[in-house]
């Protein structure tokens, strides 16, 4: 197996460099296949770092390896005093990328705009339902309710107008879903009766163009010469699709990839001490957690799901686990997220009160519920198997048998969303670092109905507290609103909430002006190789 795959990603690099043998070519090891190449249609990690990173832009961004926002497609924008009107003005003489399907006949500019919002926000729009037509992200956050008006004022500026000031708005439109897309390749692939091309063979602003797709073998990209903020330093990335992390190391080792991420956390010290590896690391704003899909008994009943959350060793986890690497969580705001409640308590591991809540409840030992553990290394789970076998044998000493289930990534993330699990492994990494991108896209009651809700769960007191903390302009109280959300998730239980994890990648010294991104990208733009 490791044989063919280090053949796998040698064909590709013979591939990338075929075009002069001075080109200067990054082998990405990266853990899996993406969904496709269009972020406002998937969520997942490994989608995002194929499409929005490399091919796409936003209006606005984050310098790299930050939390801090900067113009990107907007070069800048006004905001209304009463905070509900966004102008913004686009930077000019932005050109688009082409493939074999397309050639801009025009540079980027309002029109593009629109059309990207608007396939997401106006049902009759006739790209909304194509690929599937589901915006788990942009519904999250209500946007279709929230923006009233997408006007174009000229060619080179948008105007915005919400229904009411929304703090986090601007921090949004840095998020994934928000990235630009050509509205004239749009228009001709309606034309040609081929809208889903837009979606699997993308044209967008950013550094690097696709070339070719060969599904759980590897991505090849190129340097787009146009690109606005000038060329990129590499010539061609290749993703070598590699899903098992120590086949990642083993081709790292030997040179047939540069970077790779999702380390074991046992091989991190044989990396520290390896002469040829750089050991990047940093503080992930991330939340490891198992989903309770509270639609579904016995899950229904909060005091089986506290019962459940106090069955679970979490320390016992992270010392097996994350070896280091990670801390207990107790919270779905990672501590470096302001109005993170480092005073909230935690239920603690406490299988007797377990099994007294859980007799309460009515639940009969050898009751079975299905274990849901995602078959990728994840930022916030590093080995969810392992995760999901710790805690069957947790819940074993309280009279729960739980069957671990598993699917093909992107499989397991579809019956997610569809509603079809008990209890799923699952976790997330802020894309903005403002708590509402926990709150609204994970639990409140729009994204549970096939958004990123993945414990299915709408609770009224708690919808209403998030939603007042995103209109409201005052941070003390929005800090104020947010804690007593933390609190009352802790007492509803949604999720149990594992561990927030330390980033690691390790990187050959060949390469240079890679960062860890705390949003848990990988961003290749600034990088330059020797080979």
């Amino acid at each position: 197996m490791k044989k063919m795959m280090a053949n796998l990603t040698l064909t590709a690099i013979g591939l990338a460099v075929a075009g002069g043998v001075s080109a200067k070519t990054l082998v990405y090891c990266s853990e899996g296949s993406p969904e496709n190449f269009n972020p406002q249609l998937y969520t997942s990690g490994t989608s995002v770092d194929a499409s929005a990173v490399p091919i796409f832009n936003r209006l606005v961004d984050f310098t790299p390896g930050t939390t801090e926002l900067v113009p990107s497609l907007a070069e800048s924008w006004d905001i209304s005093p009463d905070g509900k009107v966004y102008t913004f003005h686009l930077r000019k003489g932005v050109k688009f990328q082409s493939n074999k399907l397309f050639k801009p006949s025009r540079n980027f500019n309002a029109d593009d705009v629109i059309f990207s919002f608007m396939r997401q926000m106006d049902p009759k729009n006739p790209y909304h339902n194509v690929s599937g037509g589901n915006y788990a992200n942009f519904e999250s956050l209500e946007l279709a309710k929230l923006i009233t008006s997408i006007e174009k004022v000229d060619d080179n500026t948008v105007r915005i107008t919400l229904a009411h000031a929304e703090a986090p708005f601007l921090a949004d439109l840095a998020w994934y879903f928000a990235s630009i897309h050509s509205a004239e390749y749009a228009d001709q692939m309606l034309k040609a009766g081929t809208p889903e091309k837009v979606d699997m063979e993308p044209i967008g602003t950013g550094p690097f163009e696709l070339v070719q797709y060969q599904k759980d073998s590897r991505i090849l990209y190129k340097a787009f010469p146009e690109y606005w903020q000038g060329k990129a330093k590499l010539d061609r990335i290749v993703f070598s699709i590699t899903p098992d992390a120590s086949v990642r190391y083993a081709k790292l080792e030997k040179n047939e990839c540069q970077i790779m991420p999702f380390p074991n956390p046992a091989d991190l010290e044989k990396m520290r001490t390896n002469p040829d590896l750089t050991l990047e690391q940093k503080s992930g704003l991330n939340t490891g957690f198992l989903s309770f899909n509270t639609t579904k008994a016995p899950l229904d009943n909060v005091k089986v799901r506290q019962a459940l959350a106090m069955a679970i060793n979490k320390q016992a986890i992270i010392d097996a686990i994350f070896k280091g690497t990670g801390t207990v969580a107790k919270n779905i705001l990672p501590p470096d997220v302001w109005s993170a409640d480092k005073d909230l308590k935690d239920y603690d591991y406490d299988p007797q009160k377990a099994k007294a809540l859980l007799q309460e409840a009515g639940i009969k030992p050898g009751t079975e519920i299905a274990l849901w553990a995602m078959p990728v290394q994840r930022p916030y789970n590093p080995n969810a198997r392992r995760m999901a076998e710790m805690i069957q044998a947790d819940w074993a000493k309280v009279g729960i048998k739980a069957n671990i289930v598993s699917y093909e990534w992107g499989e397991y993330l579809k019956r997610v969303k569809g509603g079809e699990h008990q209890a799923a492994l699952m976790g997330w990494t802020t894309a903005t670092g403002d708590p509402d991108n926990f709150f609204g896209p994970l639990y409140s009651c729009t994204s549970a109905n096939g958004g990123s809700n993945s414990s299915k769960w709408c609770y009224q007191p708690f919808e209403k507290i998030i939603t007042e903390a995103r209109a409201e302009q005052n941070h003390d109280k929005r800090v104020a609103l947010y804690q007593q959300a933390q609190q009352i998730m802790h007492d509803q239980m949604p999720a149990v909430m594992i561990a927030h994890s330390t980033i690691f990648e390790p990187v050959r010294k060949s390469v240079t002006g890679y960062q860890v991104d705390p949003f848990g990208k990988h961003i290749f733009y600034p990088v330059d190789i020797k080979n």
